[in-house]
């Protein structure tokens, strides 16, 4: 059993170039609202150090700078303070190798660990990650949009975990919730 008082580092990224859309085509998603927040408030709740969202459209960008302004600048951070703390977490990048950089603290790089809804290799388990992360582990969690992380983003991680299911065949949650189950199965107190 995992240590749940001892410090830990985990990071998010929430992919949204290069993934697939439903055909199997390497596509850039559009970034939500919903996600930008959701996830943030799920980040914070479960003391995540940094949420980056992956993006190279600087449209899409913008509109994360807007979001994030309004809640850390605007009226937003007047009005709901908790709020203005969890989207401190956010940060841009603009693709995977810039996250990588980003995340390189001292020239160390994190154990990249990234989310899937169908099984892959490289698999870690939950219980096993848990111990690495109250151990002292850097951490960095991919989670893909549209259905899902490309082969080639794949080809860089370390390990995979577990998809998350439920029962029977359906089997397609946000990704905010998918976040949000992780985390809890990561990080949170039982």
């Amino acid at each position: 059993m995992a240590d749940r008082d001892q410090p830990f580092h985990v990071d998010v990224a929430l992919v949204h170039y290069p993934v697939y859309n439903k055909n199997r085509e390497v596509i850039g998603s559009a970034v939500t609202n919903l996600d930008i927040h959701d996830i943030a408030r799920a980040g914070r709740t479960f003391g995540i150090g940094a949420y980056y969202i992956v993006t190279p459209y600087q449209d899409q960008q913008k509109l994360v700078g807007e979001i994030v302004g309004h809640w850390q600048d605007g009226y937003g951070a007047a009005y709901n303070s908790d709020r203005q703390e969890a989207l401190n977490t956010v940060k841009i990048c603009d693709d995977l190798q810039s996250l990588y950089d980003l995340v390189c603290r001292d020239g160390n790089k994190p154990l990249v660990v990234a989310t899937s809804a169908k099984e892959q290799g490289k698999g870690l388990s939950y219980g096993d990650l848990q111990q690495r992360i109250f151990k002292g582990e850097h951490v960095l969690l991919l989670f893909g949009t549209g259905w899902g992380l490309t082969e080639d983003a794949l080809a860089d991680v370390d390990a995979m975990l577990p998809p998350v299911c439920g029962h029977g065949d359906y089997n397609h949650l946000s990704v905010r919730s998918a976040v949000s189950i992780v985390l809890d199965r990561l990080l949170g107190r039982t």
